[in-house]
Formats: C-alpha cells, sequence, structure tokens
C-alpha cells in the first residue's frame, strides 16, 4: 500500500509505527460559521481513508481537532453579539450536523483547543526554556532560525522569506517569518494567564499539542487540504521536533483546492458554497461520487453539471439493487466466484495506489456491468460485492431506505414537470391551480418548499 507523503513528495510504502494500528489527525473546523463544500471535500476524502485502513483490517485513531478560539471567532462574536463559547457551540453542533447528513463517520476524538490550555502554555514555556522561542511585550514568537530543518515540508527557504515580507512587518519579530506561539490579550478579548500575561496560544501550537497528547509524540499520518502545508503544517513540525528531536509525523496527505471558475473557493475570497446548502439541492452520496470520481490531490471546479451526473450515476447503481431485489438475501453471504476475487483485487489495487478512488469507482460501475449481463445465480455475488465495496467509498449507508422508496426515473420527471407547470401558473397569477399543484402533490406525500433560486421538492418520510 503506498501514500503520497508530502514531506518526501514521492509515493511510499505504508508501513505504521505500530503493527495493526493507524493513528492519523485531520485538521478540523474553526468554528466561526458553517463550513463549505470545499471543506467538505477534505473532510470526506480522508473519511474514506480511515474506511478504507479500517477495510484493510488496522485499528484507526482518528482525531479532529475543533478550533473554539480564534481570531475569526472573536470577530464573529462581536459581529453577533454573543459571547465567543456561545458562538462556537453554535457551529459545533452546525457542524455536527452538517457532517452526519454528508455521511461522514464519527472520529475517535474531537478534542476542543480550549480543553487544552495548560498543555499549551507549558509546550511554549518549554520552547521558550530550550531556546526556540522568545517573548516581546507579552507575545511568544518561535524563532524559525533556531530549528535547521524549517521549510523541509514546504520547500520554502528562510532567505526567500525574509526578502518576501511585507514593509509592515512585525518589527517585534527576529526573522520575519517567527510565528506567534501566544497572543497578548487585547481589551476585552477572551484570556488565559500565563507566565507572559493574559492571552491565548497561536493556532500552530494548538494542532501540535492535541495530536501529540492523544497519538503520542510520533504518529502515522497527518491530513488536511494543501493550503495548510504552509504556514501551519510547517510550524507545527518545527515546535514538535524542535523538542523532540524526533519525526513528527510519518505521513503528510493533503488534499486539492476545490475551485469556482479556477479560483480555490474560500470564506475569504467570498465565493463558496455552504455544504448544508449544497446538500439541499444533491444527495450526500451525489456528492461524495463528485469528489471522489477526481484525484484527491488535483484542483477541481465546483460544478452543478457534474453533481446531477453523480446524481444519475448513483441512481444507476441502486437501480440495478432494485432489480434483482437486493433487500430481499442482503443478509446472506454467498461465496465469491474467481472472476469477482479479481475484481475485489481490483478495487484493492487502486485504493492501494495512494487511494485511487476514481479507479475504485470504475471497478463499482465493472460488477455493475456484470450484475446486468449475468445469468442468475450469479446476481446474488455481484450484488454483495458491489455493496461490499461501494461501502468502503462509503456509498450505500442508507441502503435499506433509499431501495424502499423506489422512485423511478419517471416518477421524478413527472414531479419537476407538475413544478415548472406550477410556476408558470404563479407567473400567470393564477394561484388557483398553482395551489391546487402544490396540495395534490402534498396528499401523495411530495413536499414543496419555495426558495429564492426555485421549488425544491421532498418524500414526506
Amino acid at each position: 500500500m503506498k501514500i503520497y507523503n508530502s514531506l518526501s513528495r514521492k509515493k511510499e510504502e505504508f508501513i505504521p509505527i505500530e503493527p495493526g494500528k493507524v493513528k492519523m489527525y485531520v485538521c478540523g473546523p474553526t468554528v466561526y460559521n458553517y463550513f463549505h463544500i470545499g471543506n467538505a471535500r477534505t473532510f470526506l476524502f480522508f473519511d474514506v481513508v480511515r474506511r478504507y485502513f479500517e477495510f484493510k483490517g488496522f485499528e484507526v485513531i482518528y482525531v479532529q481537532n475543533i478550533t473554539d478560539i480564534d481570531d475569526k471567532l472573536i470577530k464573529q462574536s462581536i459581529k453577533e453579539k454573543i459571547p465567543f463559547s456561545e458562538i462556537a457551540e453554535k457551529y459545533i453542533k452546525a457542524f455536527f450536523d452538517d457532517i452526519k447528513a454528508l455521511g461522514l463517520e464519527q472520529a475517535t476524538f474531537y478534542p476542543k483547543a480550549t480543553e487544552y490550555m495548560n498543555e499549551m502554555i507549558d509546550l511554549i514555556a518549554e520552547l521558550e526554556k530550550k531556546g526556540f522561542a522568545y517573548e516581546k511585550n507579552g507575545d511568544v514568537y518561535f524563532s524559525v532560525n533556531s530549528f535547521k530543518d524549517y521549510g523541509k515540508l514546504s520547500g520554502k527557504k528562510l532567505d526567500e522569506l525574509r526578502t518576501g515580507a511585507r514593509v509592515e512587518a512585525n518589527l517585534q519579530k527576529r526573522h520575519p517569518a517567527d510565528f506567534t506561539l501566544w497572543k497578548k490579550a487585547k481589551p476585552n478579548e477572551p484570556s488565559w494567564q500565563s507566565p507572559w500575561g493574559k492571552g491565548r496560544p497561536g493556532w500552530h501550537t494548538e494542532c501540535v499539542v492535541i495530536s501529540q497528547k492523544i497519538l503520542g509524540e510520533s504518529f502515522d499520518i497527518h491530513c488536511g487540504a494543501v493550503d495548510l502545508i504552509f504556514p501551519h503544517h510547517e510550524n507545527e513540525i518545527a515546535q514538535a521536533e524542535a523538542l523532540s528531536g524526533k519525526p513528527f509525523v510519518n505521513y503528510w496527505m493533503h488534499g486539492g483546492f476545490l475551485n469556482i471558475s479556477g479560483e480555490k473557493m474560500s470564506k475569504s475570497l467570498d465565493n463558496f458554497f455552504l455544504a448544508r446548502d449544497v446538500l439541499k439541492k444533491f444527495d450526500a452520496e451525489a456528492i461524495r461520487f463528485f469528489f471522489l470520481s477526481k484525484n484527491y490531490r488535483s484542483p477541481i471546479d465546483f460544478s452543478e453539471d457534474i453533481l446531477i451526473e453523480s446524481a444519475r450515476a448513483m441512481k444507476n447503481l441502486y437501480s440495478f439493487l432494485q432489480q434483482v431485489d437486493y433487500l430481499s438475501f442482503m443478509n446472506e453471504n454467498p461465496e465469491y466466484s474467481k472472476n469477482q476475487i479479481q475484481l475485489k483485487d481490483e478495487f484493492i489495487n487502486a485504493m492501494d495506489d495512494d487511494f485511487n478512488t476514481a479507479k475504485a469507482i470504475a471497478v463499482l460501475f465493472k460488477i455493475r456491468n456484470f450484475l446486468a449481463h449475468n445469468k442468475e445465480n450469479e446476481l446474488k455475488q455481484y450484488a454483495h460485492l458491489l455493496v461490499e465495496l461501494g461501502r468502503v467509498l462509503g456509498f450505500f449507508s442508507n441502503l435499506e431506505e433509499k431501495l424502499k422508496l423506489n422512485l423511478s426515473d419517471m416518477s421524478e420527471e413527472l414531479i419537476e414537470l407538475l413544478i415548472k407547470y406550477r410556476s408558470i401558473f404563479k407567473q400567470e397569477k393564477n394561484w388557483k391551480y398553482a395551489d391546487q399543484i402544490r396540495e395534490d402533490l402534498d396528499k401523495l406525500g411530495i413536499k414543496l418548499k419555495d426558495t429564492k433560486t426555485g421549488t425544491e421538492w421532498s418524500l414526506d418520510r
């Protein structure tokens, strides 16, 4: 099994530190707002990585931190005029609601930054004691010149970072790339007492402390989006390895951006779609299919047209399971034939090659084609194989519910057609017929919701 390691910039054989166990850390949300669909791409892919390790028989300890104190969170607190802790709790709840709606498995641990304040203060004090950090007027900085390997993950050189520093650089710093370990508190900001006065730790320190406290001084895999390579992950390495002298992480994995018209989707650029809003229009498995049909390290453009195609692809798989009446034998455990074992091996080979989910999905459709053209006595095996491997990618999690719905393509098209006629009646101010369509659909268990972008429908379950 090979993983592309951002540190070595090549695929490497995966060898866990502890046989049979994988310890992985995924940078989680800063809970000042709802997360967008670009964040969802990162969360969803590493959910699949975790699922695949479990499929291979590993015990996975999966940690995803929650940043519940941060400049952005304080700014949102001021904007909404409620305490930062209430802002955090509001969006933590929203985070869990949204990852559940996306079909993500729960992490083993969801540690909050505010739960590790004492440990972060201790780490910063130790860095200062050993000469890796220095204090200036209540702020504490990490000295990048003190750590000889600084830049090994990102490939950045200290001379280049000095040359590229902005004119308005912080004059308290010895080097422009020195980063903040402890921030002196401003008036009316939340703060904690420390040897340097009241303040709060920097983001980079949070992830070092949390990951090492739960997973150990060195662990297997650290994950995140590609924009975290520098400065966040680079600064994590500097702190951890400065103190321990040991490799902090063996494999660094980074997912590519989700773009809008070729530009990175982000809240700072105000060109994002919230994951919860996309989920109102598209099924979670269509979103998953869209992301997994591309290489996880490559940037991709957000496209509703491709999401529509992804939804059709998933419907295609479900329709074959319906045709063979999978629910009637889903609890059986048939043995796989030689050909079916070869297909399973092909799936495993794809996933073993740096989690090539696009090739793995292609195998699912090979199985679907065999399912369509084989003899009746082999259908059960192919159906079971399709579901077994599909679930490794996070598909078929609500299989019984979706197969029981059994809405045909024509039924959906008829509903869309009635909605279209209702829209025409509304434009013509023919409220009688518009209301009649809504009422008739409601009697059939089909609920309509008018939004700014059009009318959405759902089944009343």
